[in-house]
């Protein structure tokens, strides 16, 4: 009997505009995924998505499919949907990457179900699949300083100090996932 595969899904925006951003930080953590499994992203284009197939064991104790939608993180529902319905993967086999205002820069937790707490991406992905009950990884990004608008805050680059934890933060929300999964 085959083991039906986890799938692991990193939230951002496409292009080279939005590399670097807090709300990119989702695909950081699939590239850092991806690179520890020894493998690469190719195009799936009947999902508009970016995958890696990884057998039993290469990753996670079962198959995982690793990916990250070409959409724009709004639109993230469809691509996540058919990722899942494809590969046969029910919602409580699917793990959502995504960047997290409530928590301070580089706290990483990972729950199962719930809210959205105002994250377009995970309302997006909710919608599309008709339930909650998907596992989020959610990756601490901050608060915006002052008064600036969150919308902006998660278009923003990091910081040069930032910038310089991304791969520790990368590699701790990778860990959280193969300690929950492995």
């Amino acid at each position: 009997m085959a083991t039906s595969p986890v799938l692991i899904v990193g939230l951002g925006n496409p292009g080279p505009r939005y590399a670097g951003t807090r709300h990119n930080i989702g695909t950081d953590v699939v590239a850092e995924l991806v690179q520890r499994a020894g493998s690469s992203l190719s195009v799936h284009k009947k999902t508009n998505t970016e995958v890696a197939q990884l057998p039993a064991g290469r990753l996670l104790a079962r198959p995982a499919i690793v990916a990250k939608p070409r959409s724009f993180m709004n639109l993230s529902g469809g691509p996540v949907k058919a990722l899942a319905a494809y590969y046969g993967v029910a919602p409580a086999d699917l793990i959502v990457i995504h960047d997290e205002l409530e928590l301070d820069f580089g706290a990483v937790r990972l729950r199962a179900g719930g809210g959205d707490h105002g994250h377009n991406g995970l309302r997006s992905i909710t919608k599309a699949l008709g339930t909650k009950d998907y596992q989020r990884l959610a990756v601490g990004i901050g608060r915006p300083p002052g008064r600036m608008d969150p919308a902006s805050f998660v278009l923003k680059a990091w910081s040069k100090q930032e910038a310089a934890e991304i791969p520790i933060l990368c590699a701790d929300a990778a860990d959280e996932i193969l300690r929950a999964h492995g």
